[in-house]
């Protein structure tokens, strides 16, 4: 396949920590998040060059770094799978990230409740909340972790999890310990949202360059958005939200930034940043860039990945992908489209969104959105300059199992898959 792009303007914004389970297609609505005080926030391809013009803003009063300059941008080639950790499988990761206690080497999460630490190929409970995690159904259960952008000093965990009585989701902080392993009795309650089917649980919380903390959530569950949630900016339902929680307390967990893109608009939550989401199934942020990259699980034909900015109507439950759903035609003004989608075909089903690869041991993928399915084992890597030229995805691997999750941790690309080893992408 031969590629062609323009060359690219991207400015570095990196200013904070970017961290890093499967979904299948199912949609109904309900409401609504927990009360919180508004306030202000705290191949042949062409090569492009991508080199920071700018530097990081100070925060807190920190010295101002270089931008780095990072590797260009060329057409994704084929790469491997090799184990990464071979004598380490879980039944279901759900997420994998870096942590700077206690000498692991990474921690994983699993989806029934329990975060461990990886130190030399062995595991060891950081922490488990087994008891209040509601996990019977494939989309439930601890969906997401992230660290908080000051964890060298607060040592904050957030966690993004399903719980009952009555069915919800639940955003949590959590404080870990100086040896790594995490108390559940310092949960702070952050936001609760209801959630009235089991499926389309959304889950991935990640925090931008901004240090604001970003969640997805989906539509509500069932199956085709019954209440129509993805287009009601009424409910966080079917939504990307954006909040300040760097001063949270019980009192006040959480700010809604001033310069939210709904804030002040009669009737809409304030707290969102992108709507017409059907179940975003993992996100990210580009290091080089800031863009958030979304994978968001499609109803029975098409699956799609794309980027979200403020503001952005992501087209659910108008569109499928690009498609109109169940209708032939559909007014498509004022809808950011997909960068890319894919059928059920070959066995595919759910789209599990990733990473785009910046300094990557596996050269092969540097610049590129790396994407997979659930049930193929398929592995896409979408050039990153494809925002500004509409290139196309290449695969580049197959068979690499149920993949849950696709996470960097330093130069290291991880695929997590039920069942299996942890995985990661070499040159081939």
């Amino acid at each position: 396949m031969e590629l062609g792009w323009l060359m690219a303007r991207l400015l570095l914004v990196l200013c904070g920590c970017v961290a890093l389970i499967a979904a299948c297609a199912g949609g109904d609505g309900g409401d609504e998040a927990s009360p919180t005080a508004e306030g202000t926030p705290a191949s042949t391809a062409p090569v492009v060059e991508v080199t920071a013009t700018t530097t990081a803003t100070p925060i807190d009063g920190a010295t101002p770094r270089p931008s780095p300059t990072f590797p260009p941008v060329a057409a994704p080639q084929a790469v491997g799978l090799l184990p990464a950790y071979e004598s380490l499988a879980l039944d279901h990761p759900v997420e994998i990230l870096s942590y700077p206690l206690g000498g692991f080497e990474v921690v994983i999460a699993d989806q029934g409740g329990v975060i461990v630490g990886v130190r030399e190929g062995e595991t060891t409970e950081l922490l488990s909340i087994t008891g209040r995690v509601l996990a019977p159904g494939n989309e439930e259960g601890l969906l997401s972790v992230a660290l908080d952008p000051q964890f060298t000093t607060n040592r904050h965990v957030w966690l993004y999890y399903s719980a009952s009585d009555p069915r919800r989701t639940v955003l949590s902080r959590f404080t870990a310990n100086e040896d790594g392993t995490i108390a559940p009795g310092t949960e702070l309650l952050v936001l609760e949202q209801g959630q009235p089917f089991p499926n389309h649980n959304g889950g991935s919380v990640r925090f931008g360059p901004d240090r604001m903390l970003y969640l997805g959530l989906g539509d509500g569950g069932s199956g085709g958005d019954p209440e129509g949630n993805g287009q009601n900016l009424g409910t966080l339902l079917g939504k990307i939200i954006r909040i300040d929680v760097s001063a949270a307390s019980d009192d006040e967990p959480y700010r809604v930034p001033s310069d939210n893109p709904f804030l002040g608009e009669d009737g809409a939550r304030s707290e969102i940043w992108a709507y017409g989401l059907r179940n975003p199934w993992r996100m990210s942020f580009d290091a080089a860039t800031g863009e958030l990259w979304v994978g968001d699980v499609g109803q029975g034909s098409l699956e799609e990945v794309g980027v979200a900015r403020a503001g952005d109507n992501l087209g659910w439950d108008i569109m499928e992908g690009d498609a109109c759903f169940e209708a032939s035609s559909c007014d498509q003004s004022g809808l950011t489209a997909p960068l890319a989608v894919y059928d059920h075909s070959a066995g595919r089903c759910s789209v599990t969104g990733g990473v785009v690869a910046r300094r990557a041991t596996a050269t092969n993928i540097e610049g590129a959105y790396v994407y997979g399915d659930f049930c193929s084992g398929d592995l896409w890597a979408l050039p990153s300059t494809a925002i500004d030229d509409g290139g196309e995805p290449v695969m580049i691997a197959s068979g690499a199992g149920q993949i849950s999750s696709i996470a960097q941790v330093g130069g290291q690309i991880y695929i997590l898959t039920f069942g299996q080893p942890v995985q990661r992408l070499v040159d081939q």
